[in-house]
């Protein structure tokens, strides 16, 4: 049977072409890229003289050290910012504290049941300052070091999306333990293949999380997992629980750790360790032809450079400027470590992070997040854009998104209908379309307009 081609044939013959808006245009933001010029001098000098373009983009973060040269490049291989020091949660959270910008909001999260209270019905919020955010963080690395985790031992994270599953990324990176996230819809078996394979030792999980109003039982699957594990003679020796959803699960005693009881003891001093650029940041996991799970790592210097730079320019963020950044992917996908976390919070924007289904309640979910938290940048994947319009216009219609200046997909082409659509009912015809591609490999966008800059056809990145 011939491959379904219909969806290249549609971009390929596409002939409408969208113009950016204009700084001058009534209710367009101003754009940090807004001429070709702008963007062209920029361009050639990345190649040029890549030492000093990346070496001005890397000298806009903190580094406890400078390198000793921006790049080695033998090909195929390429070592960044060789000889400094630097740590990705200095950078996306002390450094902001310490500049006097502690009290403002760093991660804004909503939970996805609807309480009932004295007030009324609505959804459970949280807002973390940086100075909250650091302290959490620090508590956590903390708990980690009591259980004996030290700088280059892998921890396995398992959660749903919720505050705690940042402060446990951010955690890690703060004492140097690469951290391998699993996205919680995984079953135990993907647990058992990515603890072996990275020898990690410690896992961090919830209870459960929600989904559609149902439980998904993290704790149970994470039980399992450690059950084969031990079958198979490696033994987990630390299980953090956060009991978000009422105690789910059995309990291991002697192996597992309440959150909530070990962060009441932890102090929030830990100061971050100063990490070689060509350190170990992380690992994330993806699956290849074979279906066997690879996990790809990456470094601390390049990929902190990087994340933070393609997230300033690609989404247009500016500090103090009333913007709230949201993605909707999970932070167990390279997007959400990438353009959830380590790209946005060095730009000191605030992170929007929603835990649950953009159809529970009900199918306008997304928007009333939108319209509630007056989000300025929206960050989702084709699918879900197809699923909006098969749910029908009428409930983006219901809410406010005037705040939008910024649309953005990520994940997976996008036929023109679904830009299109998502341009007219999402954007008011107003906002630019970043069509990112790029992948877990690359850590950060290669191919995308720029929101200022680059006129759009609907389906080509």
């Amino acid at each position: 049977m011939a491959p379904d081609t219909s969806g290249i044939e549609s971009v390929l013959h596409e002939q409408r072409l969208f113009s950016p808006p204009r700084p001058r245009d009534a209710g367009a933001p101003r754009w940090l890229i807004d001429s070709w010029e702008q963007f062209r001098t920029m361009h050639e000098r990345s190649i040029s003289d890549p030492e000093g373009f990346w070496g001005d983009a890397a000298g806009e973060l903190h580094w406890f050290k400078k390198w000793d040269r921006v790049v080695d490049w033998s090909p195929p291989d390429a070592r960044w910012f060789s000889g400094g020091r630097t740590n990705l949660c200095f950078n996306a959270v002390d450094r902001h504290v310490m500049s006097g910008h502690g009290g403002q909001t760093a991660i804004i999260w909503e939970g996805e049941p609807i309480l009932e209270d004295l007030d009324g019905s609505g959804p459970e919020i949280r807002r973390l300052t940086y100075t909250q955010l650091r302290d959490e963080v620090c508590r956590f690395a903390n708990v980690l070091k009591s259980l004996g985790v030290k700088k280059g031992d892998v921890v396995t994270i398992y959660m749903g999306m919720v505050p705690e599953l940042a402060v446990a990324v951010l955690a890690c990176a703060r004492i140097g333990a690469p951290h391998s996230v699993i996205f919680g819809g995984f079953s135990s078996q993907s647990i058992v293949d990515r603890v072996i394979d990275a020898g990690s030792k410690v896992v961090v999980t919830c209870d459960a999380a929600w989904r559609r109003g149902k439980l998904v039982p993290l704790k149970d699957n994470v039980n399992a997992a450690c059950d084969i594990l031990a079958d198979q003679g490696h033994r987990v020796d630390a299980v953090v629980v956060l009991d978000r959803c009422g105690g789910q699960g059995t309990w291991a005693e002697g192996r597992d750790h309440d959150w909530h009881e070990a962060m009441a003891a932890a102090s929030s001093d830990c100061p971050c360790e100063p990490l070689e650029a060509e350190d170990m940041a992380f690992m994330l996991y993806t699956s290849g032809s074979t279906g066997k799970p690879k996990g790809i790592v990456h470094t601390v210097g390049g990929y902190m450079v990087y994340t933070y730079l393609t997230a300033k320019y690609v989404f247009n963020l500016i500090p103090d400027s009333g913007q709230v950044y949201w993605c909707t992917a999970d932070v167990g996908w390279i997007t959400g470590h990438s353009y959830i976390l380590y790209g946005v919070l060095p730009n000191r924007v605030p992170t929007l992070m929603y835990e649950g289904a953009p159809n529970a309640p009900g199918e306008d979910r997304f928007w009333s997040i939108v319209a509630r938290h007056r989000v300025t940048q929206f960050y989702t994947a084709p699918t879900a854009i197809r699923a909006f319009m098969k749910w029908g216009h009428q409930h983006p219609a219901r809410h406010d998104l005037s705040s939008l200046q910024v649309l953005g997909t990520v994940g997976e082409p996008i036929n023109p209908e679904a830009w299109m659509w998502y341009r007219q009912h999402i954007g008011r015809s107003v906002c630019p379309i970043v069509d990112t591609w790029w992948q877990t490999e690359t850590g950060g966008h290669m191919l995308t307009p720029l929101p200022g800059v680059t006129p759009t056809k609907p389906g080509s990145c």
